[in-house]
């Protein structure tokens, strides 16, 4: 695939396992969204947040000439679990699997809380 004329878009939003190999490897975040655009290589943008954050918006790669479109993940996301029917469906007084790090135990109780889901 990496040889090929074809743009790769990664995106790691995994809470648990190992998370996509990028170098530099020491990069503080919890999620990450790679572009790959074939013309580029080996050089690719990261985009890098946290669980605290909103996720980022980013170019999406289309063939030479065409203007990138910018995906905003996060509203997309939020339109998938609205009309998904998930705050009926998903118990939010059990604590998420894999668990949060502690230290996240007050944003998380203040975010449900905002939601009225707690």
């Amino acid at each position: 695939m990496l040889a090929s004329r074809t743009h790769l878009v990664e995106i790691d939003l995994l809470r648990s396992g190992e998370p996509m190999a990028v170098l530099p490897a020491h990069q503080d975040f919890d999620y990450r969204i790679l572009v790959s655009r074939s013309d580029q290589r080996p050089r690719a943008d990261l985009y890098g947040f946290r669980v605290t954050e909103a996720i980022l918006t980013f170019p999406l790669p289309l063939g030479a000439g065409d203007v990138e479109p910018m995906v905003d993940l996060n509203e997309l996301l939020d339109q998938v679990y609205n009309r998904g029917g998930y705050t009926v469906v998903i118990d939010y007084h059990l604590a998420p699997s894999p668990p949060l790090p502690t230290e996240l135990g007050d944003w998380l109780e203040a975010v449900l809380k905002k939601h009225n889901l707690r």
